[in-house]
């Protein structure tokens, strides 16, 4: 394993005594320096495998969170990277891995078939062992599942569930008149069943008159040629695809979808990164829409700020990859850690007082505000939706990944109106 890195501040204070008993004095010492108290974050994730790319983006949206939290006072963020290599069973290795290294708080997100497995593991693991309990800060395994029926008072997700992501999406596919036929297609696991069955029940709900020209699922990160799915998606006579997939299995599906001529539509949960964009192209202009959290091209001088700051500390456009939920939740993290004022005589934090810090937490960062809900620990925050458009088009001051094309935002949603009911009932701690 690599060593745990940190980015500490120590400093030596020159302190002013006045002692006043009818004389007046001012003597100047040296303080001891005092080291802050240390947060152990594991990041578990898949950082080799078909979707080590998206792994390593992951990386460093929260190295650059961390190092911003570590640049001020107060509690320190210390960062270990984990490889699952995109498989649970290793990523239950790498969580015991990552306890037996002193971690106190795991990180993963970029498989909700993963996330429900660490769920399980770190409930039995805090029951065990109340001493070395963890917590598990979840930025993209978005099955709602993981905040309904197995919800945890350990867990919390920062990102849109699905069908948070589905509602924002619907928002605009609903007002799309000339639309009357629809092919769904995703990745054959949790996540991507759950976009199916929400996908349809919306459909049926909000647009009954747009035609099911396909319903389909492949297998998770294996397909390295979508061109008999293209083929299919073409020859359906399918106006527009709706798809949840990420990383290379949009990429390839995309690209397969431009080899065969498909002139349809593309509503995703992901195009908006990691080689979509520019492996459509021209053809995508208009014809991509993408749900997010947040966009480069929100209209606003807070996130024009944030994003060009990220852009000055990963200037290379392959790493152009970041995301808002992920720095609100390390800034939620940071913020709950320095409330809890938890430090004990060893100078370890209490995690069960952070835990009651972050179920309500709430938290603004470069305009953008989220809160916890406590009652199943799902952030609630907005949603935008983005059409993909040539740089400099209006609305388009940014591209995405240097490849000339960026995302308008053409719909912005409150957290009020992406908020959805939960059915989970959480188990005390």
């Amino acid at each position: 394993m690599k060593s745990w890195f940190k980015f500490s501040c120590f400093s030596v204070a020159k302190v002013a005594v006045s002692v006043a008993f009818g004389l007046l004095a001012t003597t100047s010492v040296s303080a001891q320096p005092v080291a802050a108290p240390t947060l152990k974050i594991a990041m578990i994730e898949g950082l080799s495998g078909p979707f080590g790319n998206t792994g390593e983006a992951v990386f460093r949206n929260l190295l650059w969170a961390t190092e911003r939290v570590n640049a001020r006072n107060g509690v320190k963020l210390n960062l270990k990277r984990y490889d699952s290599k995109g498989q649970a069973d290793e990523a239950l290795s790498m969580l015991r891995a990552a306890i037996d290294d002193g971690a106190q708080v795991i990180m993963q997100g970029n498989s909700s078939a993963t996330a429900a497995v660490l769920i399980d593991a770190i409930n039995k693991h805090n029951e065990r062992e109340p001493a070395k309990r963890v917590l598990f800060l979840n930025y993209a395994a978005v099955d709602p599942i993981l905040t309904n029926e197995k919800c945890s008072p350990w867990h919390f997700r920062f990102d849109a569930h699905a069908d948070m992501r589905m509602t924002a999406l619907m928002d605009v596919l609903k007002d799309d008149k000339a639309l009357k036929s629809i092919y769904i297609i995703g990745q054959d696991y949790s996540f991507g069943h759950a976009v199916s069955k929400e996908a349809k029940r919306q459909l049926a709900v909000l647009r009954p008159d747009i035609a099911l020209a396909g319903d389909e699922l492949h297998p998770l990160g294996r397909v390295k040629d979508f061109l008999p799915y293209a083929a299919k998606i073409k020859a359906s006579g399918a106006q527009a695809v709706l798809t949840g997939n990420f990383g290379n299995d949009l990429t390839l599906l995309i690209k397969a979808a431009k080899e065969v001529g498909f002139e349809g539509k593309f509503y995703t949960f992901y195009g908006n990164a990691l080689g979509a964009p520019a492996a459509i192209g021209e053809a995508g202009i208009g014809k991509v829409i993408a749900v997010a959290d947040w966009l480069p091209n929100l209209p606003t001088a807070a996130s024009e700020a944030f994003y060009k700051s990220f852009k000055a500390r990963f200037p290379n456009p392959s790493d152009d990859y970041v995301h808002m939920r992920m720095q609100l939740m390390m800034e939620a993290l940071a913020q709950a850690a320095d409330k809890a004022a938890v430090i004990s005589k060893s100078n370890a934090i209490d995690l069960i007082a952070v835990q009651a810090a972050l179920s309500p937490a709430s938290v603004t960062f470069s305009g953008k505000t989220g809160v916890m809900r406590a009652t199943d620990h799902q952030f609630q925050q907005p949603l935008v939706v983005g059409l993909m458009d040539k740089l400099g088009a209006p609305g388009v001051k940014f591209d995405v990944e240097g490849s000339g094309y960026g995302f308008r935002v053409i719909k912005q949603i409150s957290a009020k109106a992406a908020e959805q009911p939960t059915s989970c009932k959480m188990a005390g701690i």
